[in-house]
This record gives C-alpha cells, structure tokens and sequence, in this order.
C-alpha cells in the first residue's frame, strides 16, 4: 500500500517508536487482510523476482525480511516450488500465523520462521542460519527497512546475507493508496490530500523517534548500489480495485480509516475530524461501508539488486 501507510506494511523491528509506536499484534488481521486484498500484485512481483533470477539460477533459500502474517511468504513458497522459505519478524504472534497459513496452504513442510530484533539479527551465521540469519539466494522485504533508522545499514547487512549471484528486492515508496473521490460530497473536498500530509508529518516523527536515526537521501537505486550490488533496477505494480467495492475491501479500509482517526489525533482541522466520524459510521449512506464511489488503487515500487557472481 502507501509507503507511510503502517496498515499495509510489512515490519521487523522490535522498539518502539515513542508516540508513534505501532502494536503489530493488534494490527494482525489487518496487516494480513492487506496482503490478500494484494496477492494479484504479490504473485506477479514474485514471478517478476523468479524471472530476474534466470531459469538456470540454482534458488536453494529465501528469506522473507519483516514478514508480518506471512502472506507473502506462502506467494513465494508457491512461486520457488522445492525451496525454503524462511520468515523473519520481531513479532511471535505474527510468525504464528505465517505457520498457520503455509499449513492451510499445504505449505508447511517448506516454510519455517525465525524470530528476530531487526537490524540487531540482520548476520549471516552459518549455512543453515546459526548463529544469524543465514545465506540466501533472494531476500524480500517489504516495508520493513524504512522502520530501521540506518536504512543504508540494514541494506548494507541484507546484501551480506545473499549468495553470490543472489537477489535483495526491497518494496519501498510507491503513491500513496487512493480510495476516494476528491470530493466526497461531506466536508471540505481534497480530504485525502490533507490525510496525505498528516501522514507524512507522523512519518518523518517515526523515523526521528528510531534508535539510531540517520538521515538519507531515499535513492533506493543508489542505496542498493552502494551496499555493493549490480543490475540495480525498479519495477512498480498496480493494484486497482475500481469501485463499487467488495465488502473485503471496505471493511479493509474502515479498520485503516480508524486507525488514522487514532493516530491523528488532531486533524488539520475540526471539520475533517467529523468527516472521518461519517466516513466511519457503518449505517451512514456517505460511510465507507456502503457508498458507492470508494474504490482502491495503491501502487507498490520493488527496488533490486544482484550480488556479483564469482
């Protein structure tokens, strides 16, 4: 989803970020209702991964960096078939449902988990992850760097841990998720574009509040270039969920619409605050539960990288 969108990321890290911590537990269902809403995007992000490795790539181990409830995982379990796929997350709760879900899936002889503090477990170890995280041959993460504060760091350690001749692919920035009309018919038009901007300001307190926050210009190109890779490139895909909008959908965007309600605790002003409130309300004709006109369209940029082969 949006970059600064915490419901639709993926996440590693075990601190908190003071007033803008985000519970993971508690964000679960959503976190993986997220991913499902994506899997058209997820599996051609992982065909388009598989293609860049080339058929005749011997692909033995992949990591999945911040993982949340694993939805991508079990995408890329299914993609590699005869592959191992690891997890990796901060939260228990969430490596739980990865191993839920890959056994409903019929995938739970070839996914496992690993729980780990991000960017404190980011080592190799040995072959098999002792000691760290071990060797792979393509690393995901989505979403989960940008809540590291040395994000040019935790590249530098993720392309560490591939293979030669291995893949590091990070979904970083994107547009921001739209799911509205500029107007709504209630309220000031442009509300979206306001909501943008408070998302924004909480974003840049998250990354001030990180344990060792570093500034950096976001060139994710030239941050993958520079933790040593090759054949650095991008691709984006479209997820466009037109409107009128399945219930999955809606009431997707009703928890993401609440959560905004609690975080911005202070709107840009009173009038937009009681928009949300009707925007919320699940009898209300102009509610995201049952008007008409909401739709989803969110584009996700994947940045990658090759380590060179000897």
């Amino acid at each position: 989803m949006s970059p600064h969108n915490d419901s639709g990321h993926g996440h590693g890290h075990g601190h908190g970020h003071g007033h803008t911590d985000i519970d993971w537990e508690v964000m679960a269902t959503q976190l993986e209702h997220g991913g499902e809403l994506q899997l058209p995007v997820l599996r051609r992000t992982a065909a388009r991964l598989r293609d860049l490795l080339g058929p005749d790539r011997e692909i033995r181990r992949v990591l999945d960096i911040g993982s949340g409830p694993g939805v991508m995982t079990c995408v890329l379990a299914e993609v590699f078939a005869d592959v191992e796929v690891v997890a990796v997350d901060g939260t228990p709760g969430l490596l739980d449902r990865v191993l839920a879900r890959a056994e409903r899936l019929g995938l739970g002889g070839r996914v496992a988990v690993r729980h780990a503090q991000l960017p404190e477990d980011l080592d190799g170890g040995d072959e098999h992850g002792e000691g760290g995280l071990g060797a792979a041959d393509l690393i995901w993460s989505s979403r989960a760097v940008h809540h590291l504060g040395d994000q040019q760091g935790a590249l530098n350690k993720l392309a560490g841990l591939l293979r030669p001749g291995g893949l590091l692919a990070v979904a970083e920035g994107g547009l921001p998720m739209r799911f509205l009309p500029r107007d709504i018919g209630i309220g000031r038009p442009g509300l979206q574009a306001r909501l943008d901007a408070a998302q924004e300001h909480w974003f840049e307190t998250m990354r001030a509040d990180l344990p060792g926050s570093t500034g950096v210009v976001e060139d994710w190109p030239a941050m993958l270039g520079r933790a040593g890779l090759t054949g650095v490139g991008s691709f984006t895909s479209l997820l466009d969920l037109p409107a009128p909008l399945g219930q999955t959908a809606r009431a997707y965007l009703h928890t993401h619409l609440t959560r905004l309600r609690e975080t911005l605790s202070e709107p840009a002003d009173v009038e937009d605050g009681k928009t949300l409130d009707v925007l919320l309300d699940p009898d209300a004709p102009e509610g995201i539960m049952r008007r008409s006109d909401a739709f989803l369209l969110a584009a996700t940029t994947v940045f990658t990288g090759m380590r060179a082969a000897r």
